[in-house]
């Protein structure tokens, strides 16, 4: 059993250790709210774990993370949390749409809080400013992202 604790906590350390390393370089590579952003941030964590730029050690790097860690990282790369405003933003460039939800389930969400989190995390000009195309879907609201910044 003691064995278990023991890989329980490294575990528990890793998992913090790496939230921090996302979340402490994220806005270290631009475009910020891209895909390019994203890579780079790949690229410069392969590197720093000794390995080369070529093809090949990048792919060896993606297969050593696997995909739920990768998902998991790349959630953490694009999402904000605003505690002033009790909103997160969820802006990943893959999907259709940037999503502004509470942080606690119970609070409301308008249009002019949407906008102002947009704007504290650099959003505003990337996506649709036509609110009419804002979709209010509960406690969420969902706004389109300019057609340049979308990638399908």
């Amino acid at each position: 059993m003691e064995n278990h604790k023991q890989i329980s906590l490294q575990a528990k350390v890793f998992d913090f250790a790496l939230t921090e390393l996302v979340r402490e370089h994220r806005t270290s590579f631009q475009p910020l709210w891209s895909v390019d952003s994203w890579v780079k941030f790949l690229i410069w964590m392969a590197l720093n774990c000794g390995l080369s730029g070529e093809k090949e050690s990048l792919e060896l790097f993606a297969d050593a993370m696997g995909s739920s860690l990768t998902v998991r990282m790349r959630r953490l790369f694009f999402e904000r949390t605003l505690d002033e405003l009790k909103l997160q933003v969820m802006a990943d460039p893959s999907d259709d749409r940037v999503l502004i939800m509470p942080i606690s389930g119970s609070e409301n969400i308008t249009y002019v809080t949407a906008s102002q989190a947009l704007g504290e995390v650099g959003l505003l000009e990337k996506v649709v400013p036509d609110q009419s195309c804002w979709q209010d879907l509960d406690a969420i609201i969902a706004i389109p992202w300019q057609s340049s910044e979308a990638v399908s």
